[in-house]
Parts: structure tokens; sequence; C-alpha cells
């Protein structure tokens, strides 16, 4: 097995040579590297639009916390179902084909939302998007993770989340869209994914280095052992930042609606939560990059526990809950592109398909468990207990941390296993 492990190494070299379809152009790698990027960006104000549009929609109707928490986690929970079969298409088509039918889910649910404002309806919707949102994100990640130098990979995941995180902090702006047309966020979103879905077609198609796992015996079983054996704690921000961000952008409106807060501070507060991470994400990246990303994630998750814990007790002034939320958003915004950058630098090429996979179904998880623990929290406890269920696994993550043991190099399959 140590071998044959080796030998899969080896082979991935040997697949670096572009495919037909690839053009050999100097400034084809700075092109895709900007057109994914964008395309990204996108993606994500589409992401950060429907949270909270579709959760102060649903508040409007008498939808209960815990029910508005669990439409916002069928979005991920269509996440989690798309990620075991993603990675095959990928290996076989290449990223194009799996990036434009995950835009095309994505356009065409948007189109369906304001139709037929029925719960379930909106349920089943959030999934199909759920599934869309994972084939882009997937392709594109070991797209760009596949192809960046080691010693720039902090930095351009870094301009990767800050795309996404650009666009994300704009979506719950549409909001205010809201107090003049119910049509208006979905018909802004349908433009931005019909921009984003031309952009993509004038890419060439790129498969990853190497179908050698499976040839070299490992199955499909086998490479998940691996990667969590080597990388479960490069998994956690991922997991914790789909917390974070479902929690945030599902429960916060209510939450806030429920506090006293207006719809115009609630837009306000997680724009400038997004905006904090924005700020901070490409220095973040650099500075992964030469300290260590373990490290920096150690202090990103236990500043940002704190940090974030201790809104509760500014709640009370706007401006004050302000700065909090653009604190907490610089430290610890930049979770899920830290932690698959974490990822890259622990797993070969080979493997990093199998890892994002993984990433993807971790996020899934974190994105589904937060909005449902984040709404029974609102219905439960009193002031300030969705600051306590964000901050509390911030604390989980960083604690992870402190007994990781990381290994930078295989030296066999079997020692892996």
């Amino acid at each position: 097995m140590g071998e044959s492990l080796q030998a899969t190494e080896q082979s991935s070299k040997q697949y670096t040579q572009p495919a037909p379809d690839q053009t050999t152009s100097p400034n084809q790698p700075t092109y895709r590297f900007v057109v994914l990027v964008v395309m990204v960006g996108i993606a994500g104000f589409s992401q950060g639009m429907l949270l909270p549009v579709l959760a102060v929609m649903l508040e409007g109707i008498g939808v209960p916390p815990a029910l508005n928490g669990l439409n916002a986690a069928a979005l991920y929970i269509g996440i989690l179902l798309a990620s075991p079969f993603i990675e095959a298409p990928v290996r076989k088509y290449g990223y194009k084909p799996v990036i434009v039918t995950g835009l095309t889910l994505v356009l065409v649910s948007i189109i369906l939302f304001p139709f037929w404002q029925v719960f379930w309806f909106w349920f089943m919707l959030r999934v199909i998007v759920g599934m869309g949102d994972n084939m882009i994100h997937f392709a594109t990640q070991v797209w760009i993770t596949s192809t960046s130098p080691p010693e720039k990979r902090g930095r351009q995941i870094a301009i990767y989340g800050l795309a996404f995180g650009l666009g994300f902090g704009i979506g719950p702006l549409m909001m205010h869209l809201l107090t003049i047309n119910e049509l208006l966020p979905f018909v802004v979103a349908t433009v931005t994914n019909v921009l984003a879905w031309l952009m993509l077609i004038t890419l060439r198609n790129e498969r990853p280095e190497s179908h050698v796992e499976t040839t070299s015996g490992l199955g499909t079983w086998q490479r998940y052992r691996i990667v969590f054996k080597r990388c479960w704690f490069a998994l956690l921000p991922c997991f914790g930042y789909g917390f974070l961000e479902a929690a945030l952008h599902g429960n916060f409106p209510v939450y806030a609606l429920r506090s006293g807060i207006d719809i115009s501070w609630s837009a306000i507060l997680l724009t400038s939560f997004v905006a904090g991470s924005l700020i901070t994400q490409l220095p973040l990246g650099i500075l992964s990059d030469r300290i260590g990303r373990r490290r920096l994630l150690l202090i990103v998750t236990g500043t940002g526990a704190l940090t974030f814990i201790s809104s509760v007790l500014v709640e009370h002034n706007m401006w004050l809950l302000l700065g909090t939320f653009a604190i907490t958003g610089a430290l610890i915004g930049s979770l899920f592109s830290l932690g698959i950058a974490y990822l890259a630098d622990l797993l070969p090429k080979s493997l990093l398909p199998t890892g994002n996979v993984m990433a993807a179904v971790c996020f899934a998880i974190g994105s589904i468990v937060g909005p449902l623990i984040g709404g029974l929290f609102i219905q439960w406890f009193a002031q300030g207990s969705l600051y306590y269920a964000i901050g509390g696994m911030l604390l989980f993550i960083f604690i992870s941390g402190l007994v990781f043991r990381e290994q930078r190099r295989f030296t066999s399959c079997r020692q892996a296993v």
C-alpha cells in the first residue's frame, strides 16, 4: 500500500500537461483565475441575498424561528446531498461543465422563488440552490488550489475568499429592496447570475491532474479515511464557517427583530461583519503563508470567540455593536479560505478533490446545524443566545487545534490509514 501511494504521487506528476482543449497562452492562467474569482463573487452575492431576504419574508408570514432556521438549513442539505456525487463528474468531464450545471440550477431556482411563497416549495428550491452552489464552489476550489504554487496558495485562496465574501456581504443589502417590491432582490440576483454564466462560457475546460487514486488501489472510502486522519483539524474551519455564516444570515435577522433592532440596522450589521472579513482576507492569507496556517487558525478562533461573545455587552448601542461585528468579521471571516489552504498544504494534489469533497460536507453539516441551533437558542434563551452559540462553536475549534498534530508527508498508505 505504501508503494501504491508513492506511485500515486509520482504518477500525478505525469498529468501536469494541459488537456487537449486547453490553451497554452501565457495569459490563460491569469484570465482563468480572474473569471473564477468574479464568478464566485456573484455566487456569493446570490447566497448572501437569499438567506436574510427569505428569513425576513418567512418571519413576516408568521413562521416560527425554529422552522425559519430549518428552511435556511435546506440550502446546506442540498450541499450535503450533492457532495458524494461531484468528484467523479469533475474528474470525468472537467471543471467547466460542472460549474455551468451548478450555475444553471441556481439561476432557475432564483427565478422560481417569487412565484409561490410556500414554506415547503421554498425548502425544495433551497435544496436545489445548495446542490448548485456545491458544484460551483467545489469545482472552482479544486481548480484554483491545484493550479496555485504553494508559496502563493494562501494569497490566491484569500483572493477567492475575498471575492465570495464581498458578494456575500453585498447580498444582505437586498433586504432594503423588500420595502420597495418583494420581486426586486430576485431580479437583481437573476441578472448577476446571467452575467456569471456569460463570463464562464469564455473559459476553456480543464480537468484535475490525474485519476490515479482509483487505479492505484485507493478506494473512495480509503481516500476519505486518509484525508480525515491527516486533515481533520483543517476540515473544522469549514464546518465553523458554515455554522457561522448560516446562523448569522439565517437567524440574526429574526433575532434582531425580536430584540428591537430594525431591519435596516440588521442589514448594516451583517454587512459590517462581512466588510471586516474583506479587509483582512488578503492580509490573513499572506500572513498564513509566513507564520503557518495552524498557528493563525488558533489565533483567529480564540480571539474571535471572545470578541463575538462580548457583543452581548454592547447590544444596546448600535454603533458599538457595529464595531464589534466588524472586528469579529475581521478575525473569523477567513475561516473557510484558511481551512481550504491548510487542507491543500497537508495533502498531495491527487487527493485534493477528495479533500474538497470532505470540506464541502463539513461546511454543509455546519450550515445545517448552525441555523437549527441558532433558532432553538432564540426560542429557549434570553438576550445574547445567538452570540453564545456561535462563540461556543469557535472555542470548540480553538481547543481542537491545540491537540492537533500535523503530518506534512506521506510515508506509506498503511501509516496514513
